[in-house]
């Protein structure tokens, strides 16, 4: 047998795993991320989906559209009440109305990993303030945990998932092929992730952008989101 040292990967002899996110609020200036209630959001997040006459924001989640207000209120009630994925609705402050929905999923507290997913943001969120804060608060919440590793993933086709991954500071790291077969069709999925040493600089670069002062009176931005470089 060779004497040979092989490569190994960095020790972490203080090593201790996270506990897992609880099911509580997150809060931000432009939103709230509330755990998902059937008899609180059921309604308003139809009636909020409801404007995506066409239903395209659920091109590429697994479920959905969904045909009637039933319907859409029986998966509210199972999500509710699942762990992981554990179901977050996303309200707006001003409003106090429900306008989307995220997830975190694929949970494992024994090597520091979780994932963002099951984003199913309604007209009334898209290209908003309050979408970006959503997706800040998430991720600070996994590093405040002492997560080592936040993902997100996404079908190799959806360009407004790949874009907004780069955007939010999530570096690639390429394409599973023929991963899953979802809606009777193939799924190539594209991997992302942020790691809790790139997090302090991402984290930074977050707040300048959401802070008050980066918006005029009409809520425009007066300079955009730039992530340190990939």
């Amino acid at each position: 047998m060779s004497n040979e040292t092989l490569p190994l990967g960095a020790p972490l002899p203080d090593w201790v795993p996270p506990v897992r996110p609880a099911r509580e609020r997150l809060t931000g200036r432009t939103c709230r991320l509330v755990p998902l209630d059937a008899a609180l959001h059921a309604d308003a997040l139809f009636d909020a989906n409801a404007a995506d006459v066409a239903g395209r924001m659920w091109t590429y989640l697994p479920y959905g559209p969904f045909a009637t207000r039933a319907d859409y209120r029986a998966w509210v009630v199972a999500g509710a009440v699942s762990a992981d994925p554990l179901f977050f609705a996303i309200v707006d402050q001003a409003t106090g109305r429900p306008v989307g929905v995220s997830a975190y999923l694929r949970i494992d507290p024994a090597n520091g990993v979780i994932e963002i997913g099951h984003l199913a943001y309604s007209p009334l969120l898209q290209r908003t303030t309050a979408a970006t804060e959503a997706m800040y608060l998430m991720i600070r919440r996994v590093f405040d945990l002492g997560y080592r590793r936040c993902e997100w993933k996404c079908n190799s086709l959806n360009a407004p998932s790949r874009a907004a991954a780069l955007r939010l500071g999530f570096t690639p790291e390429g394409t599973f092929r023929q991963a899953m077969v979802v809606k009777g069709r193939s799924r190539d999925t594209d991997w992302f992730s942020i790691i809790d040493t790139e997090w302090p600089a991402r984290r930074a670069e977050f707040e300048r952008w959401l802070a008050p002062d980066n918006f005029d009176a009409d809520g425009r931005q007066r300079a955009p989101l730039r992530m340190p470089s990939l």
